[in-house]
């Protein structure tokens, strides 16, 4: 029990990684291998628990689903100076990295109680619905050591000067790790048969590494810190509208509030090991707008979905920019809006087949991508095909693969606080370039288990 115990804990505390900014597009194989979309289409109860709460109502049985899904992702971070910058007749340099972060688990569980002629129906989950991370290691091709003797087998052509060391002006070793485990206690009532309402309370658990961290003032002579790992405990809630008629037509909308956290306290150590001072940064969850499209025939099930994610009211995304000591003071990024929509084919007899698609449109400006250089798990497009497998009358079988795509790079200057003016705001350096992007890729599968009424 204690081992078993121990890999519950390390499954969700696993970094997550998002697709959509940093929410995760989708929650169990059911919900991804249907591009996320369920507010009006609830085929599992994962999707309708992580989408609208209201959605639940239709299940009126008792059921288990949990899922577990291995992640591989592929970012690419890269960088470029202009000829004479390092120092008279020094060439043009440009570079780029690629992350050696190993594969991440995936982890979705959930149950719903409900019981056939009740107007109630009730529902617990733990999902892991963001996150971020990448390992971008030093650059080890420099122009000079940091006693600044040349090396003269140095290649321009293949150095990436945001990865050489702090003493050259770069991050050195560029690492991060994020992940938000989100428990939800749900309840949906049915006003009519075909209307329901739904909400939902969640508590929220959130941890962040940062190396270096660039939310610590750094030191003239030693550069940024590398932070330990900080948590925070956050709430809020969901509440959710579903309608489905007796021809087949749904409808759904949903709003996830803000989820509130405390402020997370950075433990920080200089790179020769002496200590740095503490730091708080707090850093919400956004507030989430759903609206949602279904329709079901015999063989076919529709889903289309629109959200709308708030980045620009929510702590530590809407601030941007440079503090009076040269730290950073938030992402700075803006609201986005995610597309997603899926379609199962139920033709085969006990054995569903569904493809799904999702957009989402770009949170980071080009001034500001310098910021999210530890955050690039930006997806603008995602493809999925899932399927189910009718085992028995109580267990289900379900499998997906997900393949999304950054759809080309991510880039700005590199900025430099020291730069930072009334007319340079955020400090760009002129002539240099930051980018990234990335593909990601992920097969899962889940177990879903209905009791016997």
């Amino acid at each position: 029990m204690k081992n078993l115990l121990r890999l519950v804990v390390v499954l969700f505390t696993s970094a997550v990684f998002a697709q959509a900014g940093h929410v995760m597009q989708g929650v169990g194989a059911v919900n991804m291998s249907m591009g996320g979309a369920s507010t009006a289409q609830p085929l599992d109860i994962s999707g309708a628990l992580q989408w609208n709460p209201a959605a639940i109502s239709v299940f009126d049985s008792k059921i288990l689903d949990f899922n577990l899904g291995i992640f591989f992702s592929a970012p690419e971070l890269s960088s470029s100076l202009p000829a004479n910058m390092l120092y008279p007749g020094s060439p043009a340099v440009s570079g780029t990295t690629l992350d050696d972060r190993p594969v991440s688990p995936m982890p979705a569980l959930a149950m719903v109680w409900g019981k056939e002629g009740s107007k109630h129906t009730f529902g617990v989950s733990a999902f892991g619905i963001s996150g971020f991370g990448v390992t971008f290691p030093q650059d080890t091709n420099l122009p000079m050591d940091l006693n600044g003797n040349p090396n003269p087998s140095w290649d321009p052509t293949n150095s990436n000067p945001i990865n050489w060391p702090q003493g050259l002006r770069g991050f050195g070793k560029l690492k991060s790790d994020y992940m938000l485990l989100q428990v939800g206690l749900t309840w949906a009532y049915e006003i009519t048969k075909n209307l329901s309402i739904g909400v939902e309370p969640t508590l929220n658990y959130a941890a962040l590494k940062l190396e270096p961290n660039p939310i610590a003032s750094p030191s003239m002579t030693l550069g940024y810190p590398v932070s330990d790992k900080a948590s925070a405990i956050g709430f809020g809630a969901q509440f959710g509208i579903f309608y489905h008629s007796d021809g087949g037509i749904k409808l759904g909308v949903s709003y996830k509030t803000e989820q509130q956290f405390s402020d997370m306290t950075f433990s920080n150590t200089y790179l020769d090991g002496s200590a740095a001072p503490d730091v708080d940064f707090k850093m919400n969850y956004p507030a989430i707008l759903s609206f949602g499209l279904g329709y079901s025939m015999e063989d076919f099930d529709f889903a289309l979905d629109y959200r709308r994610v708030d980045y620009e009211n929510t702590d530590g995304f809407a601030e941007k920019g440079w503090t009076n000591t040269g730290s950073v003071k938030g992402f700075g990024w803006k609201n986005i809006n995610i597309l997603s929509a899926g379609i199962q084919y139920k033709g085969i007899k006990k054995l569903p087949l569904r493809v799904g698609y999702t957009y989402s449109s770009n949170p980071i400006d080009s001034e500001l991508a310098f910021f999210s250089t530890p955050a690039t798990a930006v997806i603008k497009n995602a493809l999925q095909f899932g399927f189910s497998y009718s085992i028995n009358d109580n267990f289900m079988l379900n499998g997906v693969y997900h393949h999304g795509t950054s759809d080309g790079e991510t880039s700005g200057p590199i900025l430099d606080p020291m730069m930072a003016s009334p007319t340079n705001p955020y400090g760009a350096v002129p002539g240099t370039n930051v980018s990234y992007s990335m593909t990601t890729d992920m097969i899962m599968v889940g177990l879903t288990y209905k009791f016997k009424k």
